[in-house]
């Protein structure tokens, strides 16, 4: 009998020691997070290194983020989804539009992140927002719905406009963005025309030609920051006015949008709830709550521009 219960008793053991044994295993290998950016990865990066950080991921420990960014090339994507996907992430966060789409065609089974979307569900990316129903779930940033507001605001500053030259990409949402900033601008009595850039080096001729379409003013619709963009503006004299609200803070004019850091930051609680076990079918897509308005007085001094005081009494943040 002792030895019949000495031997149960080492079996149990051996077993105890593999099951710890394959938790361990588990426990000590990092999550890896794959991060593919439309434009570029720097800051947005950081913002995610912080936003892990305060949730209690090591990085290098518990959590990797692998950076793939397409710098406003997005032919280049596809490329930078599969060099992702080699590495077999536990989840990807794709940065705008053109990285989702590339995303979704890549794979049906990692978890993808939007971060953020245009319009998730006329993309195809989700079935609604509040059951997304597969494997995409994330940020909506609303860009449409401001459209109106943004110029009404532009009218403020130059209430005898009539002609702006609308500035695409090759991001697939613009064309709709251009009929929402084409119907805004008829509201307001300007007429607007749209001038594509697709990629950044695109830009200054977009610039020429709309110099030469006698644009007064340019109204920017939403991609990842592309930073010469403001110095190019500034170049042919055209006051720019942005979705994206990082863009005052390099020498562009004024924007208004939701406050880009946020809906970034609200990404990462996505990757913490798929990591601790949530399926991203039933995790609701989210649409920001904070707005700015932001100017940079820098900019209009340069364009010989004066802003009317009750604009910058709208202001959120005036750069000076």
């Amino acid at each position: 009998m002792a030895r019949l219960i000495s031997r149960r008793a080492l079996l149990m053991t051996t077993c105890s020691i593999a099951i710890a044994g394959a938790v361990n295993a588990e426990s000590s290998r990092p999550w890896r997070v794959g991060l593919v950016t439309s434009g570029q990865g720097d800051r947005i990066v950081g913002w995610f290194r912080e936003a892990f950080k305060a949730k209690g991921y090591r990085e290098g420990k518990d959590l990797i983020i692998e950076l793939r960014e397409a710098k406003g090339h997005y032919a280049l994507l596809p490329n930078l989804v599969e060099e992702l996907l080699a590495l077999k992430p536990d989840v990807i966060i794709a940065e705008a539009t053109p990285a989702i789409a590339v995303a979704q065609r890549a794979t049906s089974t990692i978890p993808i992140i939007m971060s953020p979307s245009s319009d998730p569900i006329g993309s195809g990316f989700v079935k609604s927002f509040a059951k997304p129903g597969g494997n995409i779930t994330g940020v909506a940033n609303m860009f449409a719905d401001l459209t109106a507001k943004t110029l009404d605001i532009i009218r403020l500053v130059f209430p005898k406009l009539q002609r702006i030259g609308v500035l695409t990409s090759s991001n697939p949402t613009h064309a709709a963005l251009a009929e929402v900033a084409a119907r805004a601008a008829g509201a307001v009595g300007a007429s607007a025309q749209s001038f594509v850039a697709p990629n950044p080096e695109d830009l200054d001729k977009s610039f020429a030609d709309m110099q030469a379409a006698k644009c007064e003013i340019v109204y920017v619709l939403a991609d990842p920051p592309r930073r010469a963009l403001p110095s190019i503006a500034l170049k042919y004299g055209l006051p720019t006015v942005y979705q994206v609200t990082n863009y005052p803070d390099l020498g562009g004019l004024m924007a208004y949008g939701p406050d880009i850091k946020a809906l970034f930051l609200l990404a990462a609680d996505y990757v913490d709830r798929i990591l601790k076990g949530a399926n991203p079918a039933d995790l609701p897509v989210q649409q920001p709550t904070k707005f700015q308005f932001v100017i940079n007085l820098q900019t209009a001094k340069a364009l010989h521009l004066a802003v009317p005081e009750q604009v910058l009494l709208l202001a959120d943040r005036v750069i000076e």
